[in-house]
């Protein structure tokens, strides 16, 4: 079907003011069937306007010339077959530039331009429909697990609830007592346990499985095939995954300068627990009641040596035990060596009453030694205390506060360099690959030894992992998420929690395991670009077998069979378009994005001549973050250079190369490149997509040498939302470098 393109300028939010908007339209008119200027487009009347339009003259494409797509989204709707695209004319043109000038006409009349190519070179996406299974399947038993599906069969979906061990409960099981949940928060409480397990037993929704683990999982949300292995198999057809197999202790045999392992008197809060389930806290060394205990805490938490992180429980579980004590023996010394008391929200309250106990003794310090004195008792020396001195403190028991691990981090034992921060998933050391009967490649494993879901991808056995080893999520925006699509996680796994906030943190996975299999049975993304109907398009009669788009996807959206074709899972697959933009032959392409469109946009930008002295500068921006921050700018009526043209991408990750070599073969001076930042204190919402972008500019830099142009012409950042107040300055800057340079030899070939 041929194009036929309504273009529709809005005059309001200062664009008529700014722009000679009669000008604009009989330009425009060359390049679409219909073009009219509207008072206020967000109106009844606007919106008529176009539809209207659209049944009388047939279009099958509109460009909206007016304020930012993210505003009024659903608005400029017109139905699956009508492609629609919003050209931000008020953000990137009148908001940010000189009113009247000639310079910021000819950008309104660029950017519309690229609108219209955007609309000619695209199709509308079709939703991949397939026959799916709305079932959930919970990993994990405990209180996180045993929440999640009840909130899941509560909604009215059928829940698979899997726990390796006989019983449900998990270490609610061997704790006592909780943390206080009622004013004035002094009281230790019940876990709820009971009732919880009463509950999930009796809703006729779930199915429990205990003593049972996964022996593989395969297949994409609204497909997984999940083997049940309990001494016989079972397959189930499951719709999505929440993973809530909790955590583990870290392992005290590594806490020697604790004296864990050297002095029976040492033992661990774990141990404390398991005492007062079995005949009350008495010293080891020969079960006599205690005087007097140290409860030393952050022991190898907060330590690069032994676990960097704090697990956020272990003040809380300290107090807790130090109620314990008193409980026991009204007239015992205790004490709490501490780095910092984390106590937080009511739990404030809890530290005060702990404290008003004469009996207890708080000192800020760090251990420097446990030994055993002549007398048979411990000697704790503490430095750095808060008063200044150092301290040696006598006592029958010391209670170390360890830490909490996933249950996803690997053990050192069968690790290799996997415990590596700056080790990515893709260099990680791989398991002997298989194939199964269909020809795909199973699992090369991106956590050795960590065999919980045994997933079938090709980029490894379960979920890919932060370098402490929880699950891999975008903590900011989608915490709950991981890089597998469709499995979510929750509770201790995700990150360390008590087990009050543990279940709170189970109904948000409960709710995105239900979105996702709602939204796979529409054929729909889920997240970061939620009702996305297009999938890539694979023309693999073009394949070399590179592998480049299998490896490089961050969600291992892609199989290969034994040659290294690609093999799409496409309800894997979150839309960011890093296939395309890592393909060297550019068979990679989304009805509705893809590199010929991209490229049909640079080709309508104008380029000024060498004489005018007037540089064009291409920037390639992230719609996640830096976008909304040019948008932000824009907001506060930030002005920036109008040399400018902008084109957002779904992802910097997305962005092929090629797109730059013909920019600067036709002419542009320079091209910028503007992603989400990446680290730890940010994150990119396709994971990788900076990662790669800037891993990509060796293959530019070569380019630039083929052209006999400077390297300084191409330039990569990255942003946080939060730094719109960069913008100009970013722009302004480039634009000297440019300046500098010169132009581009290219510009009048």
């Amino acid at each position: 079907m041929d194009t036929k393109v309504g273009v529709y300028i809005c005059k309001g939010c200062d664009i008529g003011k700014s722009l000679d908007v009669e000008k604009l339209t009989e330009e425009i008119t060359k390049d679409a069937a219909v073009c009219k200027s509207c008072d206020v487009l967000c109106t009844e009347e606007g919106v008529g306007v176009i539809c209207d339009d659209i049944e009388k003259e047939g279009l099958n494409r509109v460009v909206v010339a007016a304020c930012s797509g993210r505003v009024f989204p659903e608005l400029f709707t017109f139905g699956k077959d009508i492609l629609t695209d919003r050209v931000s004319l008020r953000e990137y043109v009148v908001w940010t530039h000189e009113p009247n000038d000639e310079d910021t006409q000819v950008m309104a009349e660029d950017y519309i331009k690229m609108g219209i190519a955007r609309v000619k070179s695209t199709e509308p996406p079709e939703p991949h429909i397939e026959e799916t299974s709305k079932d959930i399947l919970v990993v994990g038993g405990g209180m996180s697990g045993m929440t999640a599906a009840k909130a899941a069969a509560d909604a009215g979906y059928k829940v698979h609830l899997v726990e390796k061990e006989p019983e449900l409960g998990g270490w609610a099981r061997k704790f006592s007592k909780t943390f206080p949940k009622q004013p004035p928060y002094d009281k230790l409480a019940d876990s709820g346990l009971g009732e919880l397990v009463t509950a999930v037993k009796n809703n006729e929704n779930i199915i429990i499985h205990t003593e049972t683990t996964i022996e593989k999982t395969s297949g994409q949300p609204g497909k997984f095939e999940v083997c049940l292995q309990n001494g016989s198999r079972e397959t189930l057809n499951i719709g999505s995954i929440i993973l809530a197999s909790g955590w583990k202790p870290y392992e005290p045999d590594k806490l020697t300068k604790w004296g864990y392992g050297l002095l029976p008197d040492v033992v661990t809060n774990i141990q404390v627990e398991e005492m007062v389930q079995n005949g009350g806290i008495k010293r080891p060394s020969d079960g006599k009641p205690i005087e007097s205990i140290v409860f030393l805490q952050c022991a190898g938490s907060r330590d690069e040596e032994h676990l960097p992180y704090c697990s956020a429980v272990c003040c809380r579980v300290s107090l807790k035990q130090v109620r314990y004590v008193r409980e026991q023996y009204p007239d015992a010394r205790i004490y709490v060596v501490y780095k910092d008391v984390r106590s937080p929200q009511q739990f404030e309250s809890f530290y005060a009453a702990m404290q008003d106990d004469d009996g207890v003794f708080f000192t800020k310090g760090e251990l420097a030694e446990v030994t055993k004195g002549s007398n048979g008792k411990l000697q704790i020396d503490v430095t750095e205390t808060l008063l200044g001195e150092d301290i040696k403190i006598e006592a029958d028991m010391v209670v170390l506060a360890t830490g909490m691990v996933p249950t996803t981090k690997v053990d050192d034992e069968v690790a290799t360099d996997n415990d590596n921060p700056e080790t990515t998933e893709d260099s990680q050391t791989a398991v002997e690959d298989e194939t199964t009967a269909d020809g795909k490649k199973e699992a090369e494993s991106a956590e050795r030894g960590a065999h919980i879901l045994n997933l079938t991808y090709r980029q490894g056995t379960d979920l890919p992992t932060l370098k402490y080893g929880f699950p891999d999520s975008h903590f900011i925006c989608f915490p709950y998420e991981t890089r597998r699509t469709g499995i979510y996680a929750t509770g201790a796994v995700r990150a360390p929690m008590d087990i009050s906030t543990a279940m709170h943190d189970a109904y948000g996975a409960a709710m995105k395991a239900i979105q996702a299999v709602e939204a796979v049975a529409r054929g729909v993304a889920v997240h970061p670009r939620s009702g996305d109907a297009s999938f890539p398009d694979f023309f693999l009669q073009r394949c070399t077998q590179c592998k480049r788009c299998t490896e490089e996807c961050p969600f291992g959206t892609l199989d290969e069979d034994d040659k290294g074709t690609p093999l799409p899972n496409p309800f894997r697959c979150r839309r960011c378009g890093v296939c395309m933009g890592a393909c060297p032959e550019r068979i990679v392409s989304f009805k509705d994005y893809n590199v010929h469109m991209v490229s049909e946009m640079i080709k309508c930008i104008s380029m000024p001549d060498e004489f005018e002295e007037k540089p064009r500068i291409l920037a390639f921006v992230c719609e996640n973050d830096a976008m909304p921050a040019v948008e932000m700018a824009a907001l506060k009526r930030m002005k920036y250079n109008a040399m400018i043209r902008i084109i957002p991408l779904r992802c910097l990750g997305s962005l092929n190369t090629v797109w730059i070599s013909d920019a600067l073969a036709s002419g542009f001076d320079g091209v910028i490149l503007i992603g989400c930042k990446k680290g730890d204190d940010y994150q990119c919402h396709f994971i990788r997509g900076s990662e790669l972008a800037a891993y990509r500019m060796d293959n530019v830099q070569e380019k630039l040498k083929q052209l006999v142009l400077e390297e300084e012409r191409i330039e990569v950042h990255e942003l946080a939302i939060s730094d719109f107040e960069k913008i100009p300055k970013l722009f302004d800057d480039f634009l000297e470098v440019i300046d500098t340079v010169g132009p581009n030899p290219y510009k009048d070939m």
